[in-house]
């Protein structure tokens, strides 16, 4: 089986036709000239690889997205992981193994030292180093429950726009989210100006003091339907509550009110007589939470951290294993190797999902031994916690 790249063009006829089978109704008419000019555009900057046949049949394909995301206040180079398909006469045959192998070593080359994906199977991506996130929330509410917000007289304005002519407000805000929020995650800009092109949702901001401090965009699906809001991004209860202000407005319109929430927010707190429904929903195989791993250790250097030390012996992974001192005695981290020589150190053995959980903030030292991601006696066990504290992450972009 022969691994290529392939040109942009080629993707319509070699990558699209798997994708659409894996992730699409199908069989169906393809209008190739209306993806090309609707939804090629925006692949160009991606990295696509295909696994054929001798005779040029395309078997598994996988593309690679060069994104950024911040790693708890660090924001650096992340490769995110899609279109991952199969052919169907050639699943489970070692294809996908091999194309993720290739793709995650050229953009680990380029300087991507993160990565995230939605995965098929999360246990699958385990075994290549990826651990699970929280899951974004969805809440939904009557429309009427926010009655209270229209009588009080808050500081600050709302202004409303589509999403086209907003644009240029979208990206800075995105980009103010991406270097305020561990695990915030943008698209590079050749995939994200298809908000402007698309120009299919509202704008809304939130503004105190003349500077942005909330963004929601949404669509209506109907009269009397449902006003369907992506995710709510705002910086303090002010932004937010002038967010919601504005929703109230349409009591006589809509009926309910759904957005999609971060998985430490609590809407259940926003409003007094508040009635909501939160929902997390993770099934296989159309409702993945994500998934995440480090894809150097220098993505590790100078991230905030406590005054722990502890040695890692990282095994069987691909980009990472080794045996490694963490030291955060000066409140940033610092990843080297390290020799075995020093008895009196604490010693972890970790797999590559186990250190990625520590550095994400998504799992306590002791949870990885549970899930056998590990083997961390208790003096490491401190100076894991020490170094690497509980810190939700919020990946936001969904690929």
């Amino acid at each position: 089986m022969a691994i290529r790249h392939l040109a942009v063009e080629e993707i319509l006829t070699t990558a699209y036709p798997l994708r659409a089978y894996a992730f699409g109704g199908s069989p169906g008419p393809v209008d190739l000239d209306e993806l090309r000019r609707t939804w090629l555009p925006y692949q160009e900057g991606n990295r696509t690889l295909v696994a054929e046949t001798a005779d040029g049949v395309a078997m598994a394909t996988a593309t690679g997205i060069p994104m950024r995301q911040n790693l708890r206040g660090r924001v650096l180079p992340m490769a995110g992981v899609a279109s991952v398909t199969t052919h169907p006469l050639g699943r489970r045959q070692g294809h996908v193994r091999e194309l993720l192998q290739r793709l995650l070593d050229e953009m680990r080359d380029e300087g991507h030292l993160l990565s995230t994906l939605y995965p098929f199977r999360p246990s699958f991506y385990e075994r290549f180093g990826y651990v699970g996130l929280a899951a974004a929330r969805t809440a939904t509410f009557p429309v009427a429950d926010l009655a209270a917000l229209l009588r009080a007289d808050l500081p600050g304005e709302v202004r409303w726009t589509r999403a086209g002519p907003g644009y240029p407000e979208y990206v800075a805000f995105l980009d103010r989210c991406l270097t305020g929020r561990h695990g915030f995650a943008v698209f590079p800009g050749y995939r994200q100006v298809r908000v402007r092109d698309d120009d299919d949702r509202w704008l809304l901001t939130a503004h105190v003091d003349g500077v942005t401090e909330g963004l929601l965009t949404y669509r209506i699906d109907d009269h009397g339907g449902t006003l369907a809001a992506d995710d709510l991004l705002a910086f303090g209860p002010l932004a937010r509550t002038l967010l919601l202000q504005f929703l109230g407005r349409h009591v006589d319109q809509v009926e309910r009110v759904s957005m999609v929430v971060a998985a430490d927010d609590l809407p259940e707190l926003w409003l007094t007589d508040l009635g909501v429904v939160c929902e997390t929903r993770v099934t296989r195989p159309d409702h993945a939470a994500p998934m995440a791993r480090l894809l150097s250790m220098d993505a590790l250097d100078g991230l905030p951290a406590g005054a722990g030390r502890c040695r890692v012996e990282l095994t069987t992974d691909r980009w990472l294993a080794g045996t490694w001192l963490l030291d955060g005695a000066t409140g940033h981290l610092e990843s080297r190797p390290h020799s075995t020589g020093d008895s009196a150190l604490p010693v972890a053995t970790l797999t590559a999902a186990g250190l990625s959980a520590l550095a994400y903030g998504v799992l306590d030292p002791a949870e990885l031994v549970i899930r056998g991601l590990g083997v961390v006696p208790p003096d490491a066990a401190v100076e894991l916690r020490r170094i690497f504290p509980r810190d939700l992450p919020y990946l936001h972009a969904n690929f």
